[in-house]
């Protein structure tokens, strides 16, 4: 009988396809690096598909399948991840695939999503109670199950020391597969190991921040009035500028009740944390485009002394002006 570890991932249409090989790799990777050290391979990796044909993927590659999903007892599975991609829209209609994973999470040791296959996972009900995340762009789809706790910023979930979130557990969009996949390999094998395939494949064991950094911060509300529009476009401009709850007041021609009133019914936040994110994104921009230093930039988008800068990068983004300098810029 094989000791191997059965590591399957779904496919199906439209599967983004970095979802699939780039965890699928970090165990493929682990297993080059245990017989490097003349020890046996413990990962099978198989993918699952809805029948043997090869899968097209959103970019178009085809995925070859190993076995069909219905055919398979999920008992055999050690770990069971399922990703995302444009074909999730579909797949959630799948009552069959919706079983499968209810039954799944009963018998596999490990059941996790990558990306928007979050989104699979509640359409079957099994994050329930669940801390969980997703893409940044599928956080308010997750959202809408009023059950989940939606942790927006998190690369993963997956805990070793938590019996729960070391059994369900879900990640962010597309390279953060990568992430939580080192992060199971760490838990099977140890830190020595799975920093020897973090360094072979160019990554963080465990990278610094979480998805913010790489998000918009800030996108369009739809239902803008007219008398907040003017101000919306105002402020961008003049980021330097006192922009205190009173200034924007006087800026409106309107009482600061009222601005604040507005500002949550039709933006969604109040205008103190809207400048702070407006700030936050012109200054992220600065320094990814490497146009200003760290102090420069704090003094062209209104936050003064780069330690407040550095602060509110460290509480928004949870890395440094530095560090995102060095790592995009």
């Amino acid at each position: 009988m094989s000791t191997q570890r059965k590591i399957a991932c779904l496919v199906f249409p439209d599967v983004m396809s970095l979802d699939v090989t780039g965890p699928v790799q970090v165990f493929a990777s682990a297993n080059v690096e245990l017989q490097r050290q003349g020890r046996v391979a413990v990962y099978q990796p198989l993918l699952l598909g809805e029948s043997l044909e090869p899968v097209a993927s959103s970019c178009g590659i085809r995925l070859g399948v190993d076995a069909c999903w219905h055919d398979l007892a999920p008992a055999e599975l050690d770990t069971l991840l399922v990703p995302g991609g444009q074909g999730v829209v579909v797949q959630r209609q799948n009552p069959a695939l919706l079983a499968w994973l209810r039954r799944a999470e009963g018998e596999v040791r490990r059941l996790g999503s990558v990306c928007s296959g979050a989104l699979l996972l509640a359409e079957a009900g099994l994050l329930q109670g669940h801390r969980a995340t997703t893409h940044w762009a599928d956080v308010p789809s997750l959202q809408r199950f009023a059950d989940v706790e939606v942790q927006g910023d998190r690369l993963h979930t997956f805990d070793p020391e938590d019996a729960q979130a070391s059994h369900l557990f879900t990640s962010a969009g597309v390279t953060a597969g990568i992430d939580l996949a080192l992060a199971l390999v760490e838990a099977d094998l140890g830190r020595p190991l799975a920093l020897a395939v973090a360094q072979r494949l160019v990554m963080f064991l465990r990278r610094p921040g979480g998805q913010a950094q790489f998000s918009p911060l800030l996108t369009p509300s739809a239902g803008r009035v007219q008398r907040l529009a003017r101000l919306l476009e105002w402020i961008p401009a003049h980021l330097a500028d006192d922009l205190s709850i009173e200034a924007l007041a006087f800026q409106a021609h309107m009482t600061p009740r009222t601005l604040c009133r507005l500002f949550k019914q039709e933006v969604g936040m109040g205008p103190g944390r809207y400048v702070e994110q407006v700030r936050l994104e012109a200054a992220r921009n600065l320094l990814l485009d490497g146009q200003a230093s760290v102090a420069t930039t704090a003094r062209l988008t209104g936050f003064g002394h780069p330690e407040n800068l550095r602060r509110t990068f460290q509480k928004r983004l949870s890395v440094s002006p530095s560090e995102l300098a060095e790592r995009f810029g």
